[in-house]
């Protein structure tokens, strides 16, 4: 059975019951999932390819209900203030998310990878806990990296689609588009039907089209956002730009919420809760938007960080007449030391004083990942335009951080390319560890 036409709150609340008796019942279930840094994009894409294909799934499905899981435990989601100003936005809040504490995966109550199929939005090769478990249980993928070829070729009836694009909550788009207009027009905008929260039948084209508008809002998010409202140089595509123009359309069909559109305030607002990162620790910076894969049995670890490497230093010294760069050195160590890394890398964006983007790049190794980080600092120098630079916090010279043979390799620069984000620079690395492991 289809889920009806519904609110985006009333989904998640029948998905999130749903995973639970599949797990109960070992019951066929099919989960959509992000990436574990769990961003906005990967939020806002698994759950729109769940809401879309739970109204309209495929005639083979391999089940009717398509659950959106979010790739961090419910603790974490805490850690991105941009969630809470969406939430007000789409009408739902923190508990009607579907978490890692809502998938069993030890004992007798782990839910069973053969009854399940995964789908993959923004990454195309599941990791960690999830990947060893479900990871030849995937049959579908939509994501704008690199096609790491993890993904079997035939993942009929589902997509596979892995091409570049600002935001892959534009490629869930234009993918699922035409079934959620078949779903509207059957539901909503021809006939005005749909389903409230106390599962009675709503004869209201208003609500249902305000139901529409909260979930596009809900996607305009995180493209807008990746995109820098569609400004972002060699980032938006063409598909970016369709997907706006989508999205607006449905918030304009509700005369409630298109009073209130306003695109340009929306992106600032989401935007400034997303910098917004101030009473986090250090920490809960670095894990809030953390990616970590493994190379011939090294481990990579790289955190995305919104604001400059001297306000991050600043987080990470305290009073003490320890040597400011040891203090901090000493701080991204124990981090590395509680995932088991060998390489770490920190990617900042941040406006300069001239009011500039300006992206910077903090690498930090072990004795064993030394020739890996050494092979991609001569490597990455070129294409990504690697420049010495200082933290006001840590010294005042320029490249006074070095490599060095003695303790933790470790390095700072300026990346002039800002059109080179993570997705980018991390198979760079990753490519430098396979290359320099045995």
């Amino acid at each position: 059975m289809t889920f009806p036409h519904n609110s985006l709150r009333a989904f998640l609340s029948h998905a999130k019951k749903g995973l639970s008796r599949a797990v109960e019942t070992s019951q066929k279930i099919t989960i959509v999932t992000g990436n574990e840094s769990a961003d906005l994009d990967s939020l806002t894409s698994s759950i729109l390819y769940a809401y879309i294909r739970s109204l309209a799934p495929p005639r083979n499905a391999f089940s009717p209900l398509y659950v959106p899981l979010l790739n961090i435990p419910a603790a974490d989601v805490s850690l991105r203030p941009e969630f809470y100003t969406l939430f007000n936005h789409a009408n739902i809040n923190a508990s009607h998310l579907v978490t890692l504490d809502d998938l069993p995966t030890e004992g007798n109550s782990a839910l069973k990878a053969e009854n399940t199929r995964w789908i993959l939005v923004d990454h195309n090769k599941l990791q960690g806990n999830l990947g060893k478990e479900y990871g030849d249980r995937v049959f579908g993928v939509i994501d704008h990296h690199e096609d790491e070829g993890a993904v079997r070729q035939d993942t009929d009836p589902e997509p596979r689609v892995v091409e570049k694009c600002g935001s892959c909550t534009s490629l869930v788009i234009r993918t699922l588009r035409s079934s959620w207009e078949s779903s509207s027009d059957g539901s909503s905008l021809s006939s005005g039907g749909g389903y409230g929260q106390d599962g009675l039948m709503i004869n209201d084209a208003s609500v249902t089209r305000t139901w529409d508008a909260q979930i596009a809002k809900m996607a305009l998010a995180s493209i807008l956002i990746d995109t820098a409202n569609l400004t972002a140089e060699g980032k938006v595509e063409q598909t970016d730009r369709e997907a706006v123009k989508y999205l607006e359309a449905k918030i304009y069909l509700s005369s409630r919420s298109a009073a209130q559109w306003n695109r340009d305030k929306f992106y600032k607002e989401m935007n400034e809760a997303k910098r917004n990162i101030d009473g986090l620790s250090f920490n809960d910076i670095l894990r809030k938007d953390y990616k970590q894969w493994t190379e011939k049995g090294l481990n990579l670890g790289m955190s995305s960080v919104v604001k400059p490497l001297d306000f991050l230093a600043g987080k990470a010294i305290n009073n003490s007449s320890e040597d400011k760069e040891d203090q901090f050195v000493t701080a991204i160590a124990d981090f590395m030391a509680e995932r088991d890394l060998t390489v770490f890398a920190i990617m900042t964006t941040s406006t300069s004083s001239s009011g500039e983007f300006q992206r910077e790049l903090y690498i930090q190794a072990l004795s064993s990942g030394h020739a890996a980080a050494s092979t991609f600092a001569k490597e990455a120098v070129q294409e990504l335009q690697l420049k010495d630079h200082s933290v006001p916090a840590l010294s005042e010279k320029p490249g006074a951080m070095q490599p060095s043979s003695e303790g933790p390799w470790r390095k700072i620069w300026l990346q002039k390319d800002v059109t080179k984000s993570r997705k980018q620079v991390a198979p760079l690395l990753r490519k430098a560890i396979a290359a320099e492991s045995i």
